[in-house]
C-alpha cells in the first residue's frame, strides 16, 4: 500500500506562489508515477502535472504551463508542485496521485492512478 499526504495549500492573492509537497509512504516511491489532479467546483476533475519514477518525463496542462513546476525527491519520498503566478482560475482542491510507471508514460485519465491523498485546497484571490 502507498499513502500520500499532501501539504502547502492555502489561500494566495493572484500573482502569488505557493509549493505543495505529497510525501508517500513504502520503499517503493522510486517506481511510482506521480500526478497531481485538481477539482473546482462544477468542474471535472484534470492532470494538471505528472512525473515518470526517474522524472525523464513530465506533463503539464496547458492552463499551467509556463507557471507550474513539477519536481521529484526520491531520497525523500516527496513530489512537488511549485505553483507560481496563481490565478483565480487555479482555485481547487489539489490531489497528489500515484500508480506503479512501467512503461515511463503519463497518463491523464484518474481511474488509472490507484493512490490518492487527501487533497489541500489552493484559493486565490483576486
Amino acid at each position: 500500500q502507498v499513502q500520500l499526504v499532501e501539504s502547502g495549500g492555502g489561500l494566495v492573492q493572484a500573482g502569488g506562489s505557493l509549493r505543495l509537497s505529497c510525501a508517500a509512504s513504502g520503499r517503493t516511491f522510486g517506481s511510482l508515477a506521480m500526478g497531481w489532479f485538481r477539482q473546482a467546483p462544477g468542474k471535472e476533475r484534470e492532470l494538471v502535472s505528472g512525473i515518470t519514477r526517474n522524472s525523464g518525463t513530465t506533463y503539464y496542462a496547458d492552463s499551467v504551463k509556463g507557471r507550474f513546476t513539477i519536481s521529484r525527491d526520491n531520497n525523500k519520498n516527496t513530489v512537488y508542485l511549485q505553483m507560481n503566478s496563481l490565478k483565480p482560475e487555479d482555485t481547487a482542491v489539489y490531489y497528489c496521485t500515484a500508480r506503479y510507471d512501467v512503461f515511463g508514460r503519463i497518463t491523464a485519465t484518474g481511474s488509472n492512478y490507484p493512490y490518492w491523498g487527501q487533497g489541500t485546497q489552493v484559493t486565490v484571490s483576486s
